[in-house]
């Protein structure tokens, strides 16, 4: 019986680390599954790899993605580091990872990582290689964060009263930009308050059902013509070649004026450069960013930060006091998937991007 080496690299809880142990004592009770599962060995490798991210990542990524405070499995040397990796079949990680992981794994055959989007992945040598990636799209924490206008006021102490222009949102059209799973929820609860709700897909089918609460979808061919019509622009798509910069000078002209932007996906499908034009000459009314350009470098362009109608978080608008991220649970599924040879659930397509 061959065994089969699962390592995890990601920092998840002990008790999701006991289900994954779990999936390989369950295949060996079921003979149904395969005549001969293998064994499934789990090699523990959480928090070790974090002083190697600290030295190899941009100072940023390890401020907004690391503990302050190192753990002490941090010290692992580097020899035993490639020990656990020169094992391993299968690897669950999440971001940041080992920008040399391919060349380090030479058993790797499939790599899961728990955040949604794949784009990331472009930074190490998993991108464009033969090992199969999976990712946690559309299984995330979908519900994004709430904005409000009482910050400026708070850090004044003082109220400004006519600066307080609530829009109501009843009645009023949303172009959704990718309805995957963040924008699909996105959308359901727009709905829900009586918005008109459009919205694009890489590819649209004529006669295919649309998503719930969604009145018309179209093609990336159709944005424009969505975006004249939109009181609200919010992006949820991936980020591949195909929507890096979408929104950008012609997108913009062609969006309703004082439209407002909400980006709750990657910084870099927003052309800054246009959006901060876009506000100048009124055409943007205002945005909402959790995501910026270059967010794993450094910090936002202050032009935006400074800019009273636009709001930036740090990529938070999936954290929640009670989790919804389901990244484990999919990947306990496609371990067992993986044992028994059946196609893995959101594999990346690197011709496509995610």
């Amino acid at each position: 019986m061959r065994t089969l080496e699962v390592l995890v690299i990601a920092p998840i809880s002990d008790a999701a680390f006991e289900r994954i142990k779990a999936v390989g004592h369950a295949l060996g009770e079921d003979s149904a599954t395969s005549p001969f599962p293998p064994a499934l060995k789990v090699v523990d490798g959480r928090c070790t790899f974090e002083a190697e991210y600290r030295d190899a990542w941009p100072p940023a990524t390890a401020r907004r993605y690391l503990p302050a405070k190192p753990d002490p499995r941090e010290v692992l040397p580097r020899a035993e580091r490639d020990r656990l990796l020169s094992t391993a079949e299968v690897v669950l990680g999440t971001f940041p990872f080992p920008m040399d992981l391919r060349v380090r794994s030479p058993r790797l055959r499939w790599f899961h990582q728990i955040p949604a989007g794949a784009s990331n992945l472009r930074a190490g040598d998993l991108w464009g290689s033969d090992v199969r990636v999976t990712t946690s799209r559309g299984l995330g924490d979908t519900v994004p964060m709430a904005f409000h206008r009482v910050a400026p006021d708070r850090a004044r102490h003082e109220f400004a009263p006519r600066a307080y222009r609530p829009r109501l949102v009843q009645g009023k059209t949303v172009c959704v930009v990718g309805l995957g799973g963040i924008g699909r929820e996105v959308a359901r609860l727009c709905a829900a308050v009586n918005m008109r709700v459009v919205g694009t897909r890489r590819r649209a089918v004529a006669g295919e059902p649309r998503p719930e609460g969604v009145s018309r979808v179209e093609s990336a061919d159709g944005l424009h013509a969505l975006l004249a019509e939109s009181d609200f622009v919010a992006i949820c798509c991936q980020l591949t070649a195909e929507t890096e910069g979408l929104i950008n000078r012609a997108a913009i002209a062609a969006t309703k004026p004082g439209a407002v932007v909400i980006n709750v996906a990657r910084g870099e499908i927003i052309d800054e450069t246009a959006l901060l034009e876009g506000l100048a000459n009124g055409r943007i009314g205002g945005a909402a960013l959790d995501v910026y350009c270059g967010e794993f470098e450094g910090d936002p362009d202050r032009r935006l930060w400074d800019d009273s109608r636009v709001l930036i978080t740090p990529h938070v608008s999936g954290e929640t006091d009670v989790s919804l991220h389901r990244g484990v649970d999919l990947f306990c599924d496609n371990l067992r998937r993986y044992v028994t040879g059946q196609p893995l659930e959101n594999e990346v397509d690197w011709d496509r991007g995610y």
